[in-house]
């Protein structure tokens, strides 16, 4: 009979992956281990990375008994859990079912997908949710990305953003915007606030030291100048295939605190050139900035959120002079101005799918009628997330990220599911209802 459930994978002391039969892959929805069904796998995409968990011992099926063991060695050596950092454009479906020993590091800033091994490959419980190739690695080429970083450095010499974007967020970190805007193409980003008003628990870069968590990016430490936003903006927006340019990264805290900036910007951009998307990342704190910048011809938001009840965003944003129903005015103001809007939603298995989830973003989706929903999978410790939360263990009414989607496409035909900033092309394609482009 042909395998249908790949073997769990697991890890000894050292970082050795390998399969541990006759236990089959188990995933987690919020603390509940189960075993992914046929059409919940897919084989690990390329790009994606494979972690030992620290201090983390795997739970397995064992078919033999019916039942989900803790797995503690194997042939008197201690087991770690193992995972998978899927690759972008990939929604988790499951994540990595472990436990954990006492005294255990929080786990780093990443997601940690259900992993298996069958028939000599990798699978992940998990799904593509775009597929927008703009940060495929088999697009990569880092030779002529190296090449490419220099000449941008060369091409905008005095420009400090354009040196921040080589240094610390291509050589660094191999941020794949910043790849693409050497490369001239897709979406290119335009970090610039250094400081925020949000204190995220899962923030990725800047931690407090109690965390016990390093952040995974250097924040920019400074504010770049009309001249060095537009600079960059103008060129790329004139140059490249469907070009996006965005505020707001990884690499910067809050865009609204800088305000000014970005309207002045945005301003003297549209000047220039008609061409191409500015889009605004951000936490939507500031609706009366957002509708200054609509006004200056933004054309483009995504509003970042971990949930559609202001219960649990206030818990895991710590809001600074802002609320949840800021975020939302926001998205109403976008709105208004016949935008495009989407919402960056961090997908959590068992809380996303959960019924009061699931009623909370409804909700949400009919007041404010959104664009497209971008899914990110949660990057942070998953423990540390639901105890930050003091989410209900008991509340386990849920459907699966599988019949999550199904549900929220027959609800609301008109949103696109995806994960990345969409190009003007894509706008304007009539079943997304975008009419101001």
């Amino acid at each position: 009979m042909k395998q249908k459930i790949p073997f769990l994978v697991v890890s000894d002391c050292d970082g050795n992956l390998f399969e541990l039969p006759p236990y089959l892959m188990t995933g987690m929805s919020l603390m509940t281990p189960l075993v992914p069904g046929p059409s919940d796998i897919i084989e690990l995409p390329f790009g994606s990375n494979l972690y030992m968990l620290s201090g983390r011992y795997p739970i397995g099926f064992d078919p033999r008994t019916k039942l989900f063991t803790e797995i503690t060695e194997y042939e008197g050596n201690p087991l770690y859990a193992a995972s998978a950092f899927m690759a972008p454009a990939y929604m988790q479906l499951l994540r990595s079912a472990y436990g954990t020993y006492p005294k255990a590091p929080r786990l780093p800033f990443y997601s940690y997908s259900a992993l298996g091994w069958m028939r000599g490959k990798f699978y992940v419980s998990g799904i593509r949710v775009d597929d927008d190739e703009r940060q495929d690695l088999c697009h990569v080429d880092l030779g002529l990305i190296q090449k490419k970083a220099q000449e941008s450095v060369k091409k905008f010499k005095t420009n400090r953003l354009v040196r921040h974007l080589v240094d610390n967020c291509v050589c660094k970190y191999g941020c794949p915007a910043a790849r693409n805007f050497v490369l001239g193409r897709w979406e290119a980003p335009l970090p610039t606030s250094p400081s925020c008003n949000s204190g995220c628990i899962g923030c990725i870069s800047k931690q407090p030291e109690t965390s016990g968590v390093v952040s995974s990016q250097n924040r920019i430490t400074f504010v770049p100048t009309p001249e060095e936003v537009i600079e960059i903006a103008v060129y790329h927006l004139t140059h490249a295939p469907r070009p996006v340019v965005s505020f707001g990264q990884g690499c910067e805290g809050e865009p609204l605190m800088c305000g000014e900036l970005l309207e002045e910007s945005i301003k003297a951009i549209r000047k220039q050139t008609d061409r191409g998307i500015i889009n605004l990342n951000t936490n939507g704190s500031k609706p009366e900035i957002v509708k200054r910048l609509c006004e200056a011809g933004l054309d483009s938001i995504r509003v970042s959120l971990n949930s559609a009840r202001h219960t649990l965003y206030d818990k895991y944003y710590k809001p600074r002079n802002y609320s949840f129903f800021d975020c939302i005015e926001s998205l109403r103001i976008i709105r208004r101005f016949k935008r495009w809007s989407s919402v960056n939603y961090f997908i959590f298995p068992g809380i996303t799918d959960s019924r009061m989830e699931i009623d909370g973003l409804s909700s949400l989706i009919k007041d404010v009628h959104i664009n497209m929903i971008q899914t990110r999978n949660l990057n942070m410790d998953p423990e540390w997330y639901i105890n930050e939360l003091g989410y209900n263990l008991n509340n386990t009414e849920c459907c699966g990220l599988t019949a999550w989607l199904t549900r929220i496409r027959t609800d609301f035909p008109w949103i696109k599911i995806g994960y990345f900033n969409p190009p003007r092309e894509e706008m304007k394609q009539k079943h997304y209802e975008f009419s101001s482009l």
